[in-house]
């Protein structure tokens, strides 16, 4: 479970310099071929275009300015493309615990570059609130404006994609251990774990990174930290539910009440 508890705790411990030291030692140096190689390395996210639309996700506040991060981020999200412009995308373990909760786009050292997003409204498949099954661990988030502009208006956002073929490209998985105030990334292809998970090989993902988007060169979020062992129980494997009909279906949903 790559989810840290809000908002104290982690649930799995890990020497992270280490690993991503580990990391760049040891993994191929082989170019991606749809995303900034080498593949398989984990190393701190610059501040891009890209990354700023990935955000932490704090519990509790009601501060839409720029302050009032101290206490922890617990889990990541990603801005998706919507008809209301103001729609994120995380692991449904994520999103399902009900309370104030707050997106904070290209999260820094306490900073909110971007300012910090309100959750107004989730969106969770009913075979996850029902029975938490894995293969439904993708979940939507509606916020709400800042200074009369929507989340999408200031970071953009990726297209939210289904049907596509585990492994097909490479993809870039950005996210926010818990352990540090700035986003790690990494790129590599996934591998299919089942017909409905998949896989991939990236060091140093530890609790707080559940709910990262996995990008394609394309800038479609193919996949989100979750699904099989909630994302996973070791730091170097993380996993995603396959985005298939029922993603299609909860994405339309968010979208229509967006």
């Amino acid at each position: 479970m790559k989810r840290t508890p809000r908002p104290l705790g982690t649930l799995r411990p890990a020497l992270l310099a280490v690993a991503l030291l580990l990391a760049a030692t040891t993994s191929s140096v082989a170019a991606a071929d749809d995303g900034p190689g080498p593949l398989g390395v984990t190393v701190p996210a610059a501040a891009t275009a890209g990354s700023a639309r990935v955000g932490a996700l704090f519990s509790g506040g009601s501060d839409s300015g720029s302050g009032g991060l101290e206490g922890g981020h617990f889990c990541t999200a990603s801005v998706v493309h919507s008809a209301g412009r103001n729609l994120i995308v995380s692991a449904a373990h994520c999103l399902d615990g009900g309370g104030t909760l707050r997106f904070v786009p290209g999260y820094r050292d306490g900073t909110a570059p971007y300012g910090i997003w309100e959750v107004k409204k989730t969106y969770v498949a009913d075979a996850w609130t029902t029975g938490q099954d894995e293969d439904s661990d993708v979940a939507f988030a509606v916020v709400g404006d800042v200074g009369g502009k929507t989340v999408e208006d200031v970071v953009g956002g990726d297209t939210f994609a289904t049907g596509r073929a585990t492994g097909a490209t490479a993809v870039t998985v950005t996210g926010y251990p818990k352990s540090l105030e700035a986003p790690i990334t990494c790129t590599n292809k996934p591998t299919v774990q089942s017909p409905t998970q998949q896989r991939i090989e990236c060091p140093a993902f530890t609790g707080g990174t559940s709910g990262s988007p996995w990008v394609n060169g394309d800038g479609e979020v193919v996949g989100v930290i979750g699904g099989f062992e909630q994302g996973g129980n070791t730091a170097d494997i993380s996993y995603s539910a396959v985005l298939g009909d029922e993603a299609a279906a909860l994405y339309r949903t968010a979208t229509a009440g967006s």
